[in-house]
């Protein structure tokens, strides 16, 4: 069975956990997973496991599923957050069954994550690890933009936890599950923590640089709401947010769609090009941390996906 095997049957194996005979859960949880998304968490702790000397890669599947779960629950909560309307090319819960339903769909593919990895054992504190770091990240966003303290530093703090945890755990669960030694999992774990800031960034990017069909998802709110890459290197350390700098910006003329002249500004300036300058030095430094893994077309896998991450368009 080769890693792309293995991802078919991720997706599969997502499907089958979220049956329910309540019509509306089952309805709004396969409305959000036949979106599909770019899988790059399922993907990486498949090629972890294979890359540590994983064999079968059956047992890695159902914890590939449950931490792309996790991921799935917490956009769908997030859309609700954001007032986002479209996710994955396509409506959001939020938009297409309200916001109660929405809310109730993403604790139950919360909830489902138990069930996939019961048979796990002591895995189950990794994944839970980057679960609670997931909603500290995002509460940690939600408040520094409620008391006007979006920073640098505080936006790495964000990104670290809500984004950057679960690619970390989703590696280092696959070389777990492979009994790979201490220091292979160690390497394992910065691989994923970087390429997860690198991940964050780029999506930040994306927000303001791609259309919203590209982007699969409901554009500009980053910059609405006065947060992401952008919104941080313009407060250089400020206590003002990237609100404060949207509202400065438009003293000059307010015109009929305020959120696309910012971004017309906003990108007149460096903070893109130091954005992807970063996040392509994180994913480099990535890509090095796999050096003490063996060679192999795991390894292979596990960098271009670190390539991958930095040179998307959407």
């Amino acid at each position: 069975m080769t890693a792309n095997d293995a991802m078919h049957l991720v997706e599969t194996r997502m499907f089958e956990v979220v049956h329910s005979d309540v019509k509306i859960l089952q309805e709004a949880s396969h409305h959000i997973l036949a979106a599909g998304g770019k899988r790059v968490r399922p993907r990486m702790l498949l090629l972890a496991y294979e890359a540590c000397g994983g064999t079968h890669l059956e047992r890695a599947v159902p914890l590939a599923a449950a931490g792309e779960l996790v991921h799935t629950a917490s956009v769908v909560h997030a859309d609700i957050n954001d007032h986002g309307v479209v996710r994955r090319g396509r409506p959001s819960v939020n938009a297409k069954w309200g916001r109660t339903f929405a809310l109730l769909t993403g604790d139950f593919l919360f909830t489902k994550v138990y069930e996939l990895m019961a048979p796990y054992k002591d895995l189950n504190v990794d994944l839970a690890d980057a679960t609670v770091a997931l909603v500290e990240g995002e509460t940690l966003q939600a408040a520094a933009v409620k008391d006007n303290h979006f920073t640098r530093e505080v936006y790495y703090q964000i990104i670290a936890r809500k984004t950057a945890a679960l690619f970390r755990a989703s590696a280092v669960l696959g070389g777990k599950l492979a009994s790979a030694d201490p220091q292979h999992i160690e390497a394992l774990g910065e691989y994923g923590f970087n390429v997860g800031l690198a991940f964050q960034i780029i999506d930040d990017v994306l927000d303001l640089t791609a259309d919203e069909t590209q982007l699969g998802k409901t554009s500009g709110i980053d910059l609405a709401q006065g947060r992401g890459y952008v919104a941080a290197y313009k407060t250089n350390g400020d206590a003002s947010n990237g609100v404060a700098v949207a509202e400065a910006v438009l003293t000059e003329q307010v015109p009929a769609d305020p959120i696309t002249s910012i971004k017309q500004k906003l990108l007149q300036g460096d903070a893109i090009h130091e954005a992807r300058l970063n996040a392509r030095r994180l994913a480099d430094l990535a890509i090095s941390t796999l050096s003490v893994l063996p060679d192999s077309a795991a390894r292979r896998g596990l960098i271009d996906l670190a390539n991958m991450v930095v040179d998307r368009d959407h």
